[in-house]
């Protein structure tokens, strides 16, 4: 005798999910170079939005004498380490362009960040410097120190103010700001480098 067979109690192997965006799964070197190029450079403007929105963002313990870290120049020292001069100088101006449009264009800080990109490209050119955290933080220091230098001096230049007060606030203000700069200056650069060594840029 014939045992009826219902549908539903036929016994059948579950599916295997299949496996979505198996491109994620792959190590970043394995994508196709044109998603790695798009991905990197969305990766890389993002960076620097963080960086133009922390800007006037003060949190606990990123303040000194009323003065917070140089976020745009960290970026602009930790991109010109590993690049030529004159992607060093470009990075800067259109950074320190970014900052003008947020604050005043007179006096401009593309001068300023432009410099800085240049000094890091040909330090490290010259193989003055190593790679490491204490060496980044000593180039933000230094440089912020220069940054705020040059800044000093287009507002001496434009007038307007006497010369001493411009330096007796300049010279408490950049040593603050190079404080605070070269102390997060390695947590900035230790994520980008991370991602652009992954991107073998």
């Amino acid at each position: 005798m014939k045992v009826p067979s219902w549908r539903g109690s036929r016994s059948s192997k579950p599916r295997a999910p299949q496996r979505k965006f198996q491109m994620f799964n792959r190590p970043l070197a394995h994508w196709h170079p044109g998603i790695r190029t798009v991905i990197n450079w969305a990766v890389t403007f993002g960076s620097v939005l963080f960086c133009v929105l922390m800007l006037p963002t003060r949190f606990l313990g990123m303040e000194l004498l009323g003065i917070g870290p140089n976020w745009l120049l960290i970026w602009v020292v930790a991109w010109s380490v590993k690049r030529s001069v004159w992607e060093g100088i470009f990075a800067g101006i259109v950074l320190g362009l970014l900052q003008d449009a947020m604050t005043s264009p007179h006096p401009t800080h593309a001068i300023t960040l432009g410099f800085v990109g240049l000094l890091t490209a040909l330090l490290q050119k010259q193989r003055f410097i190593q790679e490491d955290f204490i060496s980044i933080a000593l180039i933000v220091f230094v440089m912020a120190i220069v940054a705020e230098t040059i800044f000093g001096l287009q507002l001496s230049l434009i007038g307007g103010r006497e010369v001493e007060d411009i330096w007796a606030y300049y010279q408490r203000g950049a040593l603050a700001s190079a404080i605070l700069s070269s102390l997060w200056a390695p947590v900035v650069y230790y994520a980008l480098n991370l991602w652009w060594q992954k991107c073998k840029l």
